[in-house]
């Protein structure tokens, strides 16, 4: 598993997973544990894999020289 994030990518990531993860908050009834789809961005970001990217073929990381 290598990683496939770069550091931008990381950052956004991390924005969007804690926005989606307040909406656990916000929200009422069932439709609250839909904001823990929140924990998948956060992951990722987190672990610098995304098994998406791997898939698609992408890789946003810096290339060493």
């Amino acid at each position: 598993m290598t990683n496939n994030v770069g550091n931008a990518d990381k950052v956004v990531r991390v924005i969007v997973g804690l926005g989606v993860l307040s909406l656990f908050f916000v929200l009422d009834g069932v439709q609250r544990y839909v904001a823990v789809i929140g924990l998948v961005p956060l992951f990722t970001a987190a672990s610098g894999y995304c098994p998406l990217y791997t898939v698609l073929g992408v890789n946003t990381c810096a290339r060493k020289p």
